[in-house]
């Protein structure tokens, strides 16, 4: 029988103090280590992923640069956004990167349809995105991001949620390295969960999916 997975709420955090701990979860864990879900907030910070090629510095030097070892390029996380990060052995759930990806997103979708908010993926271009109606047809912004290490088949960092933030500081850098992108938050689509009722019930969506990926 599969060990629960552990939730830990880590309330405000500091991200680069968070990204060391995680690092060492992992290097200490072994096969019979249970899985962790940590769920926090952080202090005003950018990062930057392993993916840092032709990546813009940010136009503000009033927040700190962190570079890290998840995925991706470049984003920024605040008070006001659930971080959810997956330390998970991945063949205990039968995952695998893609799959976790598409599990991590779909729970992001789910979440948003409960509240009728209609919410997507995109094949080359990892997170969720939402359209924008008060704008152009076919505008869109994005919602959620992902950025995921893995090393000997686990792994750790995960997805943030915006809910209720301070989205000005992603207009310093390109999200995602993708210049332009609009940025949103369950806030402005009509959602008036605050960060701890939608980081529960994320953590709901995504809990029961992984405990469905091993029956």
């Amino acid at each position: 029988m599969t060990n629960p997975i552990l939730i830990k709420h880590l309330g405000v955090t500091d991200f680069e103090n968070t990204c060391q701990a995680m690092q060492a979860f992992t290097l200490a864990r072994t096969n019979g280590t249970p899985d962790e879900i940590w769920v926090t907030e952080h202090h005003p910070v950018y990062s930057l992923g392993l993916n840092r090629k032709n990546v813009i510095p940010p136009a503000r030097q009033d927040i700190p640069l962190v570079c890290t070892d998840r995925g991706g390029k470049i984003t920024y996380h605040g008070p006001g956004q659930v971080v959810i990060y997956t330390l998970l052995d991945l063949p205990r759930h039968q995952l695998n990167i893609r799959s976790l990806v598409s599990l991590l997103e779909s729970s992001v979708i789910e979440l948003l349809a409960d509240f009728q908010v209609t919410a997507a993926a995109k094949q080359n271009a990892p997170g969720v995105y939402v359209s924008l109606q008060s704008t152009s047809a076919g505008a869109e912004a994005k919602i959620a991001s992902l950025g995921l290490r893995v090393k000997n088949n686990v792994c750790y960092h995960g997805l943030s949620l915006n809910v209720d933030m301070d989205l000005s500081p992603f207009n310093a850098i390109d999200p995602c390295g993708y210049a332009g992108l609009a940025m949103t938050q369950t806030k402005d689509l009509g959602i008036s969960a605050d960060t701890r009722v939608m980081a529960d019930l994320l953590l709901k969506k995504l809990t029961g999916k992984l405990e469905s990926s091993h029956d």
